[in-house]
């Protein structure tokens, strides 16, 4: 029965990340769906090109959660449903793979960032909040939010072996870290081509 509870547990997981809360709370806001305008992507960075700040924060704050929730309820169920404490980074992976994959919304996702800090915060919070500092120091200093989010998932696996990780986290962190830059392979080139909008600016006409 515990492999049973385990593959439950994946399955929920990816359902919750399918959940694609750019378009729902701007569905709800009545914003423009966020996969029709800037970037394209859905998620709290392109939201915020549509200048509501509010919709841009639940964005981000429900992606976190998401990817929070599922690996929380692994870690705090062990003793009822029995199932294997070591499946909380699988289970955050799943999250973060619904998220990117929403089989919801045409399996159209967002690139992942906030969904893999709150796997990462939930994981270890230590860990996660390294990587979340490595955003914001990026970010204030640079004012690119891909070049921020690539900093943060290159070090990420990085500050997990520092911090004694050599088990199943750090290969999920990992993997994790190649999805994230893998989703941001378009951003690299336009951050070497200088054409890559800064925070708070809106793209130039006809980026994506």
């Amino acid at each position: 029965m515990h492999w049973i509870a385990g593959v439950f547990a994946v399955l929920l997981a990816y359902l919750l990340g399918s959940l694609s809360f750019a378009v729902i709370i701007s569905r709800w806001m009545g914003l423009n769906d966020p996969r029709s305008y800037g970037s394209g992507n859905p998620g709290a960075t392109n939201v915020l090109r549509s200048g509501h700040q509010g919709a841009a924060a639940l964005t981000l704050f429900f992606d976190a959660l998401k990817g929070m929730v599922p690996v929380w309820v692994v870690c705090y169920s062990v003793s009822t449903w029995g199932v294997d404490p070591r499946l909380a980074p699988l289970v955050g992976l799943a999250a973060l793979m619904g998220h990117v994959w929403p089989v919801f919304f045409q399996f159209r996702g967002g690139k992942g960032v906030a969904t893999a800090a709150g796997v990462l915060i939930a994981l270890n919070p230590w860990l996660g909040l390294a990587v979340v500092l490595t955003w914001l120091v990026v970010a204030l200093c640079f004012r690119y939010s891909s070049l921020a989010a690539l900093a943060a998932a290159a070090l990420a696996p990085l500050y997990e072996i520092i911090g004694g990780g050599w088990d199943v986290t750090l290969f999920v962190v990992f993997l994790m870290s190649l999805l994230l830059i893998g989703r941001h392979r378009g951003n690299i080139q336009k951050l070497w081509l200088g054409t890559e909008p800064k925070l708070g600016r809106p793209p130039a006409s006809g980026a994506r």
